[in-house]
């Protein structure tokens, strides 16, 4: 299955963006930014763009708040952007979740132009159409889904990162392995994790959830598979922004994929060898987290999770390597103990 011609893989985003906002025609253009890419990326854009106005965000997870929201709005009013306007979105799975959100909520909805700048983002936030934001420490509590009217990808900017948060964004490639493709998994696995192909993993990635999405656009089956990994991910994450002390997203997902891999093979889904496998790739890209003395602590927040139905606890998990299966309960005992499953590990 290829891309739709709204999902473009670009080498040259400039030019795209220049080609799509000269069919789109839109009254006024504003771009958002945060304090990274304003400096690392907006410059190689500008020049490609109309007249526009810049609003810019700071960066993290921390800010990926109603607060933020508020200022956002506030700045598009001021530049007076009406319901033929756009809102370009240059930025990381924050930035795109958080300006998604606000295009889609202002004045009823405009159009927004996704340009993810990260390997998390490219490979996975910017697809889809799920645009939203936290509440208190809780992950994406608050959102709709709505699709760009153009996502350009461009691994170009894949250079403007540090290594760390590259790396962050190959967890949710090995996820996307992990859940539909054994022979990529194969390929993954017995390289560095400097050493592989990233235009090729962005084709693959977005090539894949694309085609989930359209089978499944609001989430009601087979989309649920593409979170695995993250019910435990998404707990580990609460937890240490809680603490104020935040991991970066790839770092917690890698984490959630091991534990919840132990609860797959306790329940059958996958052998013990897949899960050591597993277990041991994950920890050789990542390393391992500190996790707190009692693992209650992170298995309770599992049950604030938005996939989760009458106070049950329901996972993705992996049904063999290369296929997933969504909607299976996990008990308070089985996370507690893939926690310390998790925890016993030596990297």
């Amino acid at each position: 299955m290829i891309l739709p011609d709204h999902i473009r893989l670009s080498a040259w985003p400039e030019n795209d963006l220049r080609e799509v906002l000269t069919v789109k025609n839109y009254s006024r253009v504003s771009v958002l930014v945060d304090e990274n890419t304003k400096n690392q990326c907006y410059p190689r854009l500008k020049q490609s763009l109309p007249a526009h106005q810049v609003i810019t965000i700071p960066a993290g997870e921390q800010y990926k708040t109603i607060e933020t929201c508020m200022q956002v709005w506030k700045a598009m009013t001021d530049q007076q952007l009406d319901r033929h306007s756009v809102l370009i979105v240059v930025g990381g799975g924050v930035a795109g979740d958080l300006g998604g959100f606000c295009a889609s909520t202002f004045k009823r909805g405009i159009d927004f132009i996704l340009i993810p700048t990260t390997l998390l983002a490219m490979a996975d936030a910017s697809i889809g159409g799920k645009v939203g934001v936290d509440l208190g420490y809780y992950k994406n509590q608050i959102g709709v889904f709505r699709e760009p009217a153009y996502t350009i990808l461009s691994t170009v900017f894949l250079n403007t990162l540090p290594e760390k948060e590259l790396r962050s964004g190959f967890a949710e490639v090995i996820k996307h392995a992990l859940i539909s493709d054994k022979p990529l998994w194969d390929i993954i696995r017995v390289k560095s994790w400097k050493s592989q192909e990233w235009n090729s993993l962005v084709q693959h990635s977005a090539t894949l959830k694309w085609r989930v999405v359209q089978h499944d656009p609001h989430e009601k089956g087979l989309r649920k598979i593409l979170n695995a990994g993250h019910t435990i991910g998404h707990a580990i994450e609460t937890h240490f922004l809680a603490k104020g002390q935040p991991v970066l997203h790839g770092e917690a997902i890698a984490a959630g994929l091991i534990c919840e891999s132990k609860i797959a093979a306790q329940k059958g889904l996958i052998t013990r060898q897949d899960m050591q496998e597993t277990s041991s790739y994950l920890l050789s890209v990542f390393g391992k987290l500190s996790l707190p003395e009692h693992p209650e602590e992170i298995a309770k927040l599992c049950y604030q999770d938005k996939k989760n139905k009458d106070n049950r606890v329901l996972m993705a998990l992996l049904d063999g390597i290369g296929r997933a299966r969504w909607d299976v309960e996990a008990s308070m005992a089985e996370m507690v103990d893939s926690l310390t499953y998790y925890s016993s590990l030596h990297t």
